[in-house]
């Protein structure tokens, strides 16, 4: 039963980051990727805080360890400060879809740093799923050149890098989680990933004096539809049903059905946003996560 519970968790997983790329997506191009991911943090703070206080009797993680503290804050500060500032400005510069599509090298980016962190060993059928992986993702970003190029890259540069940033971010900040998580509440291991976030947000924000940009973020109804939304399923849900799939089924299985994300948005970009998609585009995901599936399931 357990093991259902963390497939089931995990494919819920990457329907929820469907939802909340799309709308920050939105909102971010609104408002700006530095404000959106402080006011989300918050937003889905607060979430967190309401759900925990009814199911744990909590309204903060005050039962957590030293240990859950040191590690989580660490996790939150490298997977939702450094690695969400880069994916939330991919979104702004490249569009839900084609980040989502780039973040599936989080697997693959996962086993290499597993490999170097945790001492984790690769077989050879996963080396060959980190390349089909990354050969998908380069299906859709390359494209061929001109008489001066052979191939170029079919979205802007500094985009496609935000978006591989991000990957290496959450991958890292899963990887040490990992070490303060066990067996400690998923929901309220989240809520300290974020406090930790938020308060680099805080120092970020002091830094730069751009405390105005923040309250014209708060004063935009139409962004903070979105970023109400998305971090209802984002920060709040999608993170934390993330964090109780690697619980409660294997890492592999979690990993791979959490990566379907980048398919699960290609219907929503046709029928909802309208756009077109080609058929490269399309191959180049089921591609990337066939990958992902043979990183994970050998």
């Amino acid at each position: 039963m357990e093991h259902y519970i963390g497939q089931t968790a995990a494919l819920a997983t990457a329907i929820c980051w469907a939802i909340s790329s799309t709308t920050f997506e939105e909102a971010g191009k609104r408002i700006g990727s530095q404000s959106l991911n402080l006011i989300r943090l918050i937003i889905g703070f607060g979430f967190l805080s309401v759900f925990t206080y009814f199911s744990r009797g909590y309204l903060l993680p005050m039962d957590a360890s030293i240990d859950n503290w040191k590690w989580l804050a660490l996790s939150g500060f490298i997977g939702f400060f450094v690695g969400d500032l880069l994916l939330l400005e991919a979104f702004v510069l490249l569009g839900a879809r084609i980040t989502m599509l780039i973040f599936a090298s989080v697997p693959p980016i996962s086993a290499i740093l597993a490999f170097f962190i945790l001492g984790d060993q690769m077989t050879l059928q996963q080396i060959i799923g980190m390349l089909v992986t990354l050969s998908g993702i380069a299906i859709v970003i390359l494209v061929k050149g001109d008489r001066q190029q052979s191939i170029k890259l079919a979205h802007p540069v500094k985009g496609v890098l935000f978006a591989f940033g991000g990957a290496v971010g959450q991958a890292t900040g899963y990887i040490v989680g990992k070490f303060g998580l066990q067996d400690y509440s998923p929901f309220a291991a989240t809520q300290i990933r974020i406090l930790a976030a938020m308060f680099s947000f805080i120092i970020l924000f002091a830094i730069k004096g751009n405390w105005s940009e923040l309250i014209k973020g708060f004063q935009n109804k139409h962004a903070m539809r979105h970023i109400t939304i998305g971090s209802f399923f984002g920060p709040f849900i999608g993170v934390s049903l993330s964090l109780l799939a690697v619980q409660y089924t294997n890492p592999g299985v979690a990993s791979t059905l959490m990566a379907v994300t980048p398919i699960v948005l290609i219907p929503v970009a046709i029928f909802i946003k309208k756009e077109t998609i080609q058929l490269r585009e399309v191959l180049g995901a089921f591609i990337a996560v066939g990958g992902v599936g043979l990183i994970f399931l050998g």
